[in-house]
């Protein structure tokens, strides 16, 4: 069964300590949700385990194999979604999910990315410049990226910023829909999301704690 874990990560940024000896296990259909006030580590922690930083000590693996930073492995496993849109802003919607696509190294046609669009409400605005989309919008380009996704992990930083009501509840089923097939999520949200799948939560501070 596929399992993503840390053990005895250790985390600082500069001088200062983050968390010591971080350990939890995930597994197929299970989401792990990261909480913490501001500059607790949420997006450090996701950020090791999308292989983009190194931690001080410790590792994550990776079905029981160390993932190790900018492993091949873990890109073909992973998703990174960052709290940043990071659209390029010359291009259109459409445009920038294809650039996304092909980041992620996936195989898409152009009606299965036209009906990702639709599905996150912006099929009547694909040709409009990201310059143009209002941040919910622009938001909402990552949703239909995730609607895409097949790989069996997903990091996700802060995903539901500038979303209103439908846009939450649309990225709660594709989560859903997501741990449904067998995989994996990592989220880091200051949302009470309504996940009906196995979920625990991981509260960062003074003291780092796994709980169901």
């Amino acid at each position: 069964m596929p399992r993503l874990s840390t053990h005895g990560l250790t985390l600082s940024r500069g001088p200062r300590r983050l968390f010591t000896d971080l350990n939890w296990s995930l597994t197929a259909g299970q989401a792990l949700v990261v909480r913490g006030s501001n500059g607790s580590g949420k997006t450090t922690l996701l950020r090791v385990l999308a292989g983009l930083s190194t931690a001080d000590s410790g590792e994550v693996r990776w079905n029981g194999l160390r993932w190790k930073p900018l492993n091949a492995s873990q890109r073909e496993t992973c998703i990174y979604i960052g709290h940043i849109n990071a659209l390029k802003e010359e291009l259109s919607a459409a445009e920038n999910l294809l650039d996304q696509l092909n980041f992620d190294g996936g195989v898409h046609d152009g009606a299965a990315r036209g009906a990702a669009l639709e599905r996150v409400g912006l099929g009547a605005r694909a040709d409009l410049l990201a310059r143009r989309l209002s941040q919910g919008q622009k938001r909402r380009v990552g949703l239909a990226r995730l609607a895409l996704s097949r790989k069996p992990v997903w990091l996700l930083d802060e995903p539901t910023n500038a979303l209103d009501d439908e846009g939450v509840a649309l990225f709660v089923s594709l989560v859903e829909e997501h741990l449904a097939r067998g995989g994996i999520a990592c989220i880091a949200t200051h949302l009470a999301l309504p996940l009906s799948r196995s979920i625990q939560e991981l509260r960062l501070g003074e003291s780092a704690e796994v709980s169901a």
